[in-house]
């Protein structure tokens, strides 16, 4: 699987030889219009030969037009600890080029972890049996996006849904900001570029300034600052919940919205057998005392397919509620190759209004 296979062989590798060895990270770019072409490798400066952990970073079903560039040169994967603004990196599940605009501390709710008992939770009224993990602080991240990638990556992930704040002349409506994306700390591959605008995104002169004096060489602006505190209550991701059902790992993050929450999903395959979503069911309990149940095909009108080369599909919704809290849960229905159907868990996580009732983001006007 590529995603599994890029953190397995390119973390242990890079990990391995970053000592003696300094690695480019090289990508194979197609030129031609219809094709999605990005192949990340890592060839070393020392002994010149490319790695046998070659991983795909796109598919592309013709092997002309490609242009192999250098994009950077790979740093050490940070074991503890977290990276500072102005980091670059590979997002080793996607693919993508990014840089790290600031860090949040997550709680995350593993439910892969069998928690002792003392540790454990009931879970909310109806939701399926298993307890729920004590939650551990875990470093995620608000990143900016390579623009470059982005038409790569919009099947799997939408990176125009994740961040959405609300607009200056009618608080209830909100705006999505393209190419912003919140990525766990072991997604991230460092490396370093000596390129003064390394990521082409149009926020990031904006919010990022280049200092060769430092490390990383890109520091905040104030405006970065500015937007992160006026924004910050609908930007933190407070609470992570994960649990994986037959290899198939489901990761939410839940956010509170002012009028309504919206939550973002990962469905990442961590087998080798290529699998579909085609159903989803969910449960919406609320405090008012009322449990509402929703069906449908596939998720925001796709039905992904999860294999080696497309390990991974993110999207984010949104749902209301007449209480100022409930709780959600469900599952997905998996199809395999051969047309038989099982069910992934979606864990049950909890839809908490702000204690402190604070107005609607404002937005940042450049």
């Amino acid at each position: 699987m590529a995603a599994c296979a890029l953190r397995r062989g390119l973390l242990s590798t890079v990990s391995k030889y970053n000592k003696k060895h300094a690695h480019r990270i090289l990508s194979v770019v197609d030129s031609s219009s219809g094709s999605e072409a990005f192949r990340p490798r890592v060839q070393c400066r020392a002994c010149g030969l490319s790695g046998g952990f070659q991983q795909k970073r796109f598919m592309s079903s013709r092997p002309e037009g490609k242009i192999l560039e250098t994009v950077g040169m790979f740093e050490a994967v940070k074991q503890h600890g977290k990276y500072e603004t102005g980091q670059l990196f590979l997002h080793s599940v996607f693919g993508y080029r990014g840089i790290v605009l600031f860090p949040w501390h997550a709680r995350l709710y593993d439910r892969d972890i069998t928690p002792p008992m003392s540790e454990s939770k009931p879970d909310p009224p109806g939701a399926h049996g298993s307890k729920e993990v004590k939650g551990k602080t875990h470093t995620y991240y608000q990143v900016l996006i390579d623009t470059r990638d982005c038409p790569h990556i919009s099947q799997r992930s939408q990176t125009e849904a994740v961040t959405f704040l609300a607009n200056h002349d009618d608080s209830r409506a909100l705006y999505a900001i393209p190419g912003l994306d919140y990525v766990s700390h072991e997604d991230i591959l460092p490396y370093n570029s000596t390129e003064q605008i390394p990521i082409q995104h149009e926020l990031f002169e904006r919010f990022l300034m280049f200092n060769p004096a430092k490390a990383p060489p890109f520091t905040p602006r104030d405006t970065l600052k500015a937007w992160q505190e006026k924004n910050h209550p609908w930007l933190e991701l407070s609470d992570v919940h994960r649990e994986t059902t037959e290899n198939i790992r489901v990761t939410v993050i839940p956010f509170y919205m002012g009028m309504r929450w919206r939550y973002c999903i990962r469905l990442e395959n961590m087998g080798a057998e290529v699998v579909q979503l085609r159903e989803r069911h969910w449960r919406i309990f609320s405090l008012s005392g009322t449990l509402e149940t929703v069906r449908g095909r596939g998720v925001v009108g796709r039905e992904p397919v999860l294999s080696k080369e497309q390990p991974a599909f993110q999207y984010s919704s949104h749902v209301s509620l007449q209480a100022p809290s409930g709780h959600m849960w469900g599952t997905f229905r998996i199809e395999r190759t051969d047309g038989s159907h099982f069910d992934v868990r979606i864990p049950p996580f909890s839809l908490e209004s702000n204690k402190d009732d604070k107005a609607p983001p404002a937005g940042y006007t450049f």
